[in-house]
């Protein structure tokens, strides 16, 4: 198959349609039960966090996929799930879609997962050095500024009190207000929740791109462009992003890059198999 011409577009399938509903509610929710200013705080118990953290439970590698940041957020991804899902849906039929649909989201999950703890790991035992030396305040201020060093980020927002403890390292009220400092930064970075639907709207794309790669997307509504070319140049984006890791990038680009691979490995396998039906 090289191209698609469309039939049935204009009918919804039925997990499509689910999935555009259940995410619309999550977010809903999100923005009313869950608000900055309520008790309940659906990112701390459904997003999904590294393991390491303490927020960390299993159920939140399927839960992310329906929670979203803001509404471009929920409205990319569920514009995506409509066009390329649709026409999956569509083609494999309402079991075989939504199993392929959520094994794209582990393996996002389980990527993002990977790489997150490749970057926490060392921070950890940097941090860890700091609390072995909270006995002794030089011995802290020497930790302190150890862990600055490897994370440069931990201290770009309070200079004046970087500067005041590298001035005077045996001052104590100062040094312990760095601890605190750094201390906030350690636990907002293990802490870190993941959300959206990305990583298997990815895999959709993927699936889609490898199926119907001569098929033509209109970017914007208007600039003409195959599928295949879109897939690879968008692909290529995040995976170049990804191995960049910038600082201040609060994409899961490996997220988007791990659902992408298991999207395409699993439609090969589908399609060398030739199976009509997936159970």
């Amino acid at each position: 198959m090289t191209e698609f011409r469309p039939s049935r577009f204009e009918i919804l399938p039925t997990v499509v349609k689910n999935l555009l509903i259940i995410n619309g509610l999550f977010f809903l929710a999100q923005n009313t039960i869950g608000g900055p200013n309520a008790d309940f705080s659906f990112e701390n118990v459904f997003a999904l966090h590294a393991w390491q953290s303490p927020l960390f439970k299993p159920w939140q590698l399927i839960t992310h996929m329906f929670l979203h940041g803001d509404f471009g957020h929920i409205f990319g991804n569920m514009l995506a799930l409509y066009m390329f899902g649709a026409v999956l849906e569509n083609l494999w039929g309402p079991k075989r879609f939504l199993t392929f649909f959520i094994i794209c989201g582990l393996g996002a999950a389980l990527m993002h997962l990977l790489f997150l703890s490749y970057e926490l790991v060392p921070m950890m035992k940097d941090y860890s050095a700091i609390l072995v030396e909270r006995s002794s305040n030089s011995g802290q201020t020497s930790a302190l500024f150890n862990f600055g060093m490897k994370h440069p980020h931990a201290f770009e927002q309070n200079p004046e009190l970087v500067n005041l403890v590298a001035n005077n390292p045996n001052n104590v009220e100062a040094s312990s207000a760095l601890y605190q400092y750094v201390a906030s930064y350690y636990e907002a970075n293990i802490n870190t929740a993941t959300l959206g639907a990305s990583g298997a709207v990815f895999g959709i794309l993927a699936a889609f791109v490898y199926l119907f790669p001569n098929t033509y997307i209109y970017l914007y509504f208007l600039v003409p462009i195959k599928a295949k070319w879109l897939g690879i140049g968008y692909f290529t984006w995040e995976l170049f992003f990804a191995i960049r890791n910038s600082a201040g990038d609060n994409i899961a680009r490996w997220a988007h890059v791990g659902g992408a691979i298991v999207g395409l490995i699993i439609v090969m396998t589908w399609n060398k198999k030739n199976k009509k039906n997936f159970y």
